[in-house]
This record gives C-alpha cells, sequence and structure tokens, in this order.
C-alpha cells in the first residue's frame, strides 16, 4: 500500500507520540518504585524501643529553653551537678529584693547596675568582677524563668568583661521550683511575708515537738512526721501552693524538712538558712 505524504507525517506522529507515553509512563514507574524501596529501606532501620507509655521522651531535668541567646544555657540537671560539685558560682540576676523572698540555695545576690530600670534591670557585672576577679570561673545565672532577661543582659555583661565559664539557668526561680527545687528565704523578707500574708504556714523543724524557745504561731512537723502532717491538718492540702516558711536548729535542718515537704507535692516552700535564736522578733515570751 502505497502511502502518500500526509498519511506518512500522520503515522510518523503517532509513532512518536506513542513512544513518548511508553517513556512517560516509564518514568513514572522508575519514581515509584525509588518511592517505595526507599520506604521499605526506612522502616527497616532500627528504632527506639517505647518507653512503657509508649513513647521514647527525653527527661524533663534534662531539658532547656533553647532561646538562641548569646550565652549557653543548661538544664536542671547540670544545676543540681553543679551546686553539689561546689566548683561553679550560681548568681542570682534578680533585684535583692526578689533574692530575699525566695532564692536558690548558695545563690549569690548582684547589686544593681546603676541607671538601669524595673523593666530593664541587669545586675552589675563591674560588682562581680570585684569579688570574682577570675575570669576563667565558672559562673551560673538564673532569675525569673522563660521570659526573663536579666540573666541574659548579665551574662552579655560578663562575656563583655571577659568572663569565659557563663552559663544561664533560663527556667529560672519558676522552673527550679516546679521540679521540685527548694528555696532559701532571707530574714527581712521572712519577717515582712508573715507579717503580711495572713495565708503563710510558719513551720517549726526542730527534731522535737514543744522545744524552747517557741515560735509564735508555728506549726511543729519534725522531719519524721512531713508526711503525717498532710492527713493531721498541720500542712494545708487544700492550697498547695500556699506560703510555707521552715526554720530549725540550724538551716540543714530546716533545708531538710522543707525538701521533705516539696517532695510531699507543695510548690511554695522555702526555708530559713539561719538558727531558730536568729528570729528573736518570731519568739513567744517565755516568762511565766
Amino acid at each position: 500500500m502505497v502511502c502518500n505524504g500526509k498519511q506518512f507525517r500522520r503515522r510518523g506522529t503517532d509513532r512518536w507520540s506513542w513512544s513518548m507515553t511508553r517513556g512517560r509512563q516509564a518514568g513514572i514507574v522508575f519514581v515509584v518504585g525509588i518511592m517505595v524501596m526507599s520506604a521499605i529501606a526506612a522502616s527497616t532501620k532500627v528504632q527506639p524501643q517505647p518507653s512503657a507509655y509508649g513513647r521514647e521522651a527525653p527527661s524533663v531535668f534534662d531539658g532547656v529553653l533553647g532561646n538562641g541567646a548569646g550565652s549557653p544555657e543548661m538544664s536542671t540537671a547540670e544545676l543540681k551537678a553543679a551546686l553539689s560539685d561546689g566548683r561553679a558560682i550560681v548568681l542570682d540576676a534578680r533585684p535583692y529584693e526578689e533574692y530575699a523572698v525566695s532564692h536558690i540555695p548558695g545563690a549569690r545576690a548582684v547589686p544593681a547596675k546603676a541607671g538601669t530600670t524595673p523593666a530593664l534591670y541587669v545586675g552589675d557585672a563591674a560588682e562581680v568582677a570585684k569579688t570574682i576577679p577570675d575570669k576563667s570561673q565558672p559562673l551560673i545565672l538564673y532569675c525569673n524563668g522563660l521570659f526573663c532577661g536579666r540573666s541574659e543582659r548579665l551574662a552579655d555583661d560578663l562575656t563583655k568583661l571577659g568572663y569565659r565559664n557563663v552559663r544561664r539557668y533560663q527556667l529560672g526561680a519558676p522552673g527550679w521550683r516546679a521540679l521540685g527545687g527548694v528555696m532559701q528565704v532571707e530574714k527581712p523578707a521572712l519577717l515582712r511575708l508573715l507579717a503580711q500574708d495572713a495565708t503563710s504556714v510558719l513551720i517549726d523543724g526542730r527534731a522535737k515537738a514543744g522545744l524552747k524557745p517557741r515560735l509564735h504561731n508555728a506549726v511543729s512537723i519534725p522531719l519524721p512526721e512531713a508526711s503525717q502532717a498532710k492527713d493531721d491538718g498541720r500542712l494545708p492540702m487544700t492550697d498547695h501552693n500556699t506560703r510555707i516558711f521552715v526554720v530549725g536548729t540550724n538551716g540543714a535542718e530546716a533545708r531538710a524538712l522543707a525538701e521533705a515537704i516539696v517532695h510531699d507535692a507543695f510548690h511554695n516552700v522555702t526555708f530559713f538558712g539561719g538558727a531558730i535564736t536568729d528570729l528573736p522578733e518570731l519568739l513567744e515570751d517565755e516568762e511565766g
């Protein structure tokens, strides 16, 4: 059969279209094959074993905020280790009035930098340099938690002065409390808060009840009775965020009881680091 030119061109076009269609189909099959093989390969990788609750998750004590400031952060676990080790110096970057109300045990207060406002408060790095001249000394800074910039600003100023080992606990005082950390109160703040806050609870944490001198309006809870006090009304079970102040024969005794109360799910517990005899303003008159 003789084909004219038009028929030949049409048949050529049909063959070209058929060839292109087969090429596209082969390409699609190839891409799909690659995707399937990749999925199979991914599914055969070793996956972490789920926890008893169905999912692996890091410990809350290892978490940081990750806010991308100039100075590095540290976790709660790292802060606990540093406090136990004792080589680092912990600096409270808040005003002294806040520090006095409650601070992480062992932390130092930093005087205010002159000319700062409450909104842009920053501690004075020059004052830190007077008491800590070693620029290689590990320093840990904290303030009022996630959105507080005071520790960031102080860290920047210390770095500018040449300090080479400055880190922030950006979870701060709120994070420390939330994760079971106890706080320490200074005497002026303790006296003021007891006078102002009628809901607060003052606890005599000495080893035996009825010891003298007695604290006025204090509840006696020796350390072995910490959990029992939840059942007999000595601890405020209807509001676990009630301010609780613990005083003892000395700071170590008061702290031990304060930590036991924190571990019984009370969130606002502070201890006085001195002796009960350092608080004559709170002692009952023993005459008669």
